[in-house]
């Protein structure tokens, strides 16, 4: 199947400070594609061109194969991080407005349901709650029934509850085959919900692919932790690396049932072990050495 969105060589140069070096990927239709990276990295200049807020240095970006012009625009949805909305208008008044910038905008009780709006419809923008907020956001940002949907870090200063709920959303709205492209600073976030994934890192992408493939390329062990006071051997005398720390002691296995073998013949306790598989954020402090953060 042929990408929605094909990023080819996009470069953005400031001055003589390049933010995008030679970038290039591209989105099947109806995945969550991730972008992630550090604080520097150029993924928001990235995000920007392919949203046409800002204009690129050189490269091209297609939208069902052809350049990006005015009807990506029409078929894209973008739900900026900070947006500001008019304090004393109301949740219903926000929808009717911004479905008016539109020729065909879906039903608009059609979104108040897929966002769980209902209760909130006559009460204050400025009123609502941070998740509340975000959901009526999510709605705007649906209002055109886009192809292609941008979240830039949709969950950002969330609570716990608020912030699964708002994953909920986001499944639901890839279960209708929308194209998503997420931004986001929780490890937890895209590996929940990134069919794939691209790391940016210095303006240029240093890894692509499903975080399940990228797990696997990059990582050939995993971590089985147990209290030190449990672990009496010498780190020398076991056949697998091991790392001392303060309180605990990590073997790096590549047979956990081996590891597990091996423990029990050497009458080592086990009620304080833990498996830890490699994920995402060990990937990210691998290969950019940061990590991940707001």
């Amino acid at each position: 199947m042929p990408p929605i969105l094909a990023v080819e060589h996009l470069r953005k140069q400031f001055g003589q400070f390049t933010a995008v070096e030679d970038v290039s990927f591209a989105v099947r239709p109806g995945i969550c594609f991730g972008l992630l990276g550090p604080n520097g990295a150029g993924k928001t200049t990235t995000i920007e061109m392919i949203e046409g807020i800002t204009p690129p240095t050189s490269g091209q970006i297609l939208f069902k194969g052809k350049p990006a012009d005015a009807h990506f625009r029409e078929r894209a949805g973008i739900q900026f991080q900070e947006t500001a909305l008019p304090d004393f208008l109301k949740t219903r008044e926000a929808l009717e407005l911004f479905s008016r910038f539109y020729d065909n905008p879906p039903p608009l009780a059609d979104l108040i349901k897929a966002c769980s709006l209902e209760g909130y419809l006559d009460q204050y923008a400025g009123k609502l709650s941070g998740g509340q907020r975000q959901r009526l956001l999510l709605a705007i940002a649906l209002v055109n029934d886009p192809d292609i949907i941008f979240l830039d870090e949709p969950t950002t200063g969330l609570d716990p509850q608020a912030r699964r709920n708002f994953w909920t959303l986001i499944q639901s709205i890839k279960a209708r085959g929308k194209t998503i492209i997420l931004t986001t600073h929780y490890m937890d976030e895209a590996e929940l919900l990134c069919d794939e994934l691209a790391i940016m890192d210095r303006g240029r992408i240093i890894a692509e692919g499903t975080p399940q493939a990228l797990l696997r390329e990059h990582f050939n062990a995993i971590r089985v932790q147990l209290d030190r006071s449990d672990f009496t051997l010498s780190p020398e005398d076991w056949p697998e690396p091991v790392e001392v720390r303060e309180e605990t002691v990590e073997i790096m296995s590549c047979d956990v049932a081996h590891t597990l073998s091996l423990l029990i013949a050497k009458n080592i306790p086990l009620s304080s072990l833990k498996v830890h598989p490699p994920t995402l954020e060990d990937l990210f402090i691998k290969l950019t050495g940061h990590a991940l953060r707001g």
